[in-house]
């Protein structure tokens, strides 16, 4: 028997191969083996040590190569990571969502991947990873991993086999034209055909060495199956999706958002995911959010994200639209600031132009909504871009630990990536024992978060914009929370109803602010410094 057809029993068996107009046909040259890791994986639950509903508290976003190098090489790893669990558990974060940790071919933003069962070696090792896990969960923290679903690398062996021949036995397992180029496309500014050097023509929306997997070939979905299963099994809290708008294309007219995407979506949620004690899934699909939510369980809520940081400036539409938001969204979304990519905005500091205050009112207000809230690792410290980067690096800077503008702290080394701009006045070391401090004041909002049920996991309810105020309530049981934010320049009032007759409101925020009372129709004014912020418990 050949080589090929060694490759392709085994393939058979792993629910790998290739179908369609671009099959191999029966008796192939001989072709060298797919150097990739195609074995089966069987799901086994270890079960879960995190509370029930652990995803309700927030989570840090952490792109491990910017966040603590361990061993001075200036890149940050995973055991850089461990030693800073503790001011992560500290800081009151619930949960971990690590960028992409395998093996690149662009050993960076880790999004062109190589290896989808693997560890980069920058990072460390699976024992690494393994400890990680270990040691989140011994301090109640999650951890849930990127997963690149969309595209592989060029590099990956799948597609150098796929793309030396026609008849490669995975050739199907990404999107070929071999006649001619098709014409009418163009994503994001570029022609997504790119060309092959072999004959033919291969699709990849991003970028040239990012080409696209064929999702409509159910081996490349059992594949894809598998990878989860295999950091599943391993302890993996869950999972956040990239790209989920660019799974499967309709044509130069309907390349994203297209249906089959969510039955992907829920096919990989519900049978795999389901499987699994209390694991988390959340996707990112910018254009259809609401219903990437439906699918998925969870994704992050585009838009919502400018409209905080728009109300946080006091203007009265986008605190009106922040009000109106949970009233028809789900309160499970993921919410967020910014993120590592710089059509999401720049950093909050930048974006706000290093007003404290504003930024401490878009940090309450998306902190005490509901959803899961995703801290973007820096922000709680104000960090901002690198002034000598620009596009998605600038967003990606180490972390400023300490005010050394050699290092910041991160590493022994010399870091990889120049520094944030303001890390001599942003940094953790600077912050740490101020009250007043904006780390301080992340640890204050996440202490309510955790502290008070209904912020974590309850309603939604009377939520009220007046000029440049708002207001709400959440109520989880018998349990009752209202928050009361001026975004204003000037002292304001914010009007609050629908209380229980005479209601005791017992001050929570800020430390020293007294009580209140509703009278006997349940109404009562709560007076409001300018950018202030007041939080009750309702008895």
């Amino acid at each position: 028997m050949t080589s090929a057809m060694v490759l392709a029993v085994a393939l058979a068996g792993c629910g790998g191969g290739a179908t369609g107009s671009s099959a191999p046909a029966a008796e192939p040259a001989e072709q060298p083996p797919v150097a990739a890791d195609l074995t089966p994986v069987v799901a086994r639950d270890g079960g879960s040590v995190l509370p029930v509903q652990w995803q309700g508290g927030a989570f840090m976003q952490i792109f491990v190569r910017s966040y603590q190098d361990s061993n001075g090489d200036g890149i940050g790893d995973l055991r850089g990571l461990i030693q800073r669990l503790d001011y992560l558990r500290d800081l009151g974060v619930k949960g971990l969502w690590l960028l992409p940790i395998g093996p690149s071919q662009d050993r960076d933003h880790g999004y062109a991947v190589t290896d989808y069962r693997a560890i980069e070696p920058q990072y460390g090792s699976l024992a690494d990873f393994d400890e990680l896990l270990q040691q989140a969960h011994a301090r109640g923290i999650g951890v849930i991993i990127d997963y690149v679903i969309n595209h592989s690398a060029a590099q990956h062996p799948l597609f150098v086999h796929a793309r030396a021949s026609s008849s490669s036995v995975v050739r199907d397992w990404y999107l070929w034209q071999q006649i001619s180029k098709p014409i009418g496309w163009n994503i994001y500014g570029s022609d997504p055909w790119r060309s092959n050097a072999a004959g033919g023509w291969y699709f990849a929306a991003f970028w040239d060495q990012m080409p696209d997997f064929n999702l409509r070939n159910p081996k490349v979905v059992d594949w894809h199956h598998d990878n989860l299963r295999f950091w599943l099994n391993r302890g993996v809290d869950g999972f956040r999706f990239d790209a989920v708008g660019h799974l499967v294309e309709n044509g130069p007219a309907a390349w994203d958002n297209q249906p089959e995407n969510l039955q992907l979506l829920r096919a990989a949620r519900n049978t795999i995911l389901d499987g699994y004690t209390r694991r988390y899934l959340v996707c990112e699909g910018p254009g259809a959010p609401l219903s990437y939510q439906e699918a998925c369980g969870s994704a992050f809520a585009f838009g919502h994200h400018a409209r905080v940081l728009q109300a946080a400036r006091g203007d009265g539409a986008a605190i009106a639209a922040v009000a109106g938001h949970f009233r028809t969204a789900p309160l499970t979304m993921a919410t967020m600031l910014a993120n590592h990519d710089s059509f999401a905005g720049q950093r909050i500091h930048d974006q706000l132009g290093g007003n404290l205050a504003q930024y401490r009112l878009a940090a309450a207000t998306y902190l005490l909504m509901p959803g899961t809230p995703f801290i973007y690792y820096g922000e709680e410290i104000g960090m901002s871009g690198a002034a000598s980067l620009s596009g998605d690096p600038k967003l990606r800077t180490p972390m400023s630990w300490n005010g050394d503008v050699r290092n910041a702290g991160f590493s022994s080394g010399i870091p990889y990536r120049a520094l944030s701009a303001n890390v001599t006045t942003m940094n953790v070391a600077a912050q740490q024992s101020d009250p007043a401090s904006l780390l301080s004041f992340y640890k204050a909002m996440l202490a309510l978060r955790n502290g008070l049920a209904p912020l974590a996991r309850g309603s939604w309810e009377a939520a009220r914009q007046e000029g440049q105020v708002l207001s709400f309530q959440r109520a989880l049981g018998s349990e009752r929370v209202l928050v009361a934010i001026n975004y204003g320049s000037t002292a304001a009032q914010a009007q609050v109803s629908s209380l229980a007759a005479s209601a005791a409101l017992e001050n929570r925020f800020p430390a020293g602010a007294g009580d209140l009372a509703a009278d006997a129709q349940g109404a009562l004014r709560i007076e409001l410094p300018a950018q202030s912020l007041r939080v009750f418990v309702v008895r």
